[in-house]
């Protein structure tokens, strides 16, 4: 099993998904690779598309291995969010000596990054309240289940009464790792014989802003968030 794109990959978590249909959801991608599959998972369940900023923290000398991730935070009545949620792999930082000012370094560079692309994806749009809601957080597939888990335990802080993670792809260890997080998972495809996302994919091309913002644009359908405002 391969898919082709992140779009066809979409379609066929939608299938595993259809049950979500009326739990009142809203779809929310981790940019920038969760984007094209969140988008055709919303136009499935003719649910509202919104975006959740998630960085992950990178080994200094190794930024693909993470050993911890951050991301947005519940928003404030009165401006912008008010927190940025973080979980630490505290096996990763022992076994590598990472010290704790290189952590810190890390991480208040990546805030910068999280803050500049929420503000740069949603382009002046305001986020899609999750109060009482189902959740479905979406990501390309979970390599460590690092940046799903700090997405679904801000989801759920953000006043989400069910957080359901949707991916296509994932390892079986990273599953379980997340599973904590999350009251549901759906994950059609659990490989036991790869050692990577993009090798579940025959186009696995890097997302750019323009082309993230364009599918954020137009995902497709007409849903609203709780506030009524509209996610064109």
């Amino acid at each position: 099993m391969r898919y082709a794109t992140r779009e066809e990959a979409g379609r066929h978590l939608a299938r595993s998904a259809g049950h979500l249909r009326d739990t009142d959801p809203v779809v929310l991608a981790l940019p920038r690779g969760g984007i094209p599959v969140a988008r055709e998972l919303a136009v499935a369940l003719g649910a509202p598309l919104d975006v959740l900023v998630v960085r992950k923290l990178g080994v200094p000398w190794h930024p693909e291995l993470a050993m911890g991730a951050i991301a947005e935070g519940s928003a404030g009545e009165d401006g912008p969010d008010q927190a940025v949620y973080r979980i630490l792999n505290e096996d990763v930082i022992r076994r590598g000596r990472i010290s704790p000012e290189s952590v810190a370094s890390i991480e208040e560079r990546e805030r910068a990054e999280l803050a500049r692309r929420a503000e740069f994806l949603r382009a002046g749009r305001a986020r899609v309240s999750l109060t009482g809601r189902t959740a479905v957080v979406v990501d390309d597939g979970v390599a460590t289940g690092a940046t799903a888990t700090v997405a679904c335990l801000a989801a759920r802080a953000s006043g989400a009464a069910r957080v359901v993670l949707a991916v296509p792809v994932a390892s079986p260890e990273a599953l379980r790792r997340v599973a904590r997080a999350a009251d549901e998972v759906i994950c059609p495809w659990v490989p036991t014989d790869t050692d990577s996302v993009g090798a579940a994919y025959t186009d696995f091309h890097q997302l750019g802003d323009a082309e993230a913002v364009t599918l954020l644009r137009d995902p497709g359908t007409s849903g609203t968030g709780k506030s009524g405002e509209p996610i064109e």
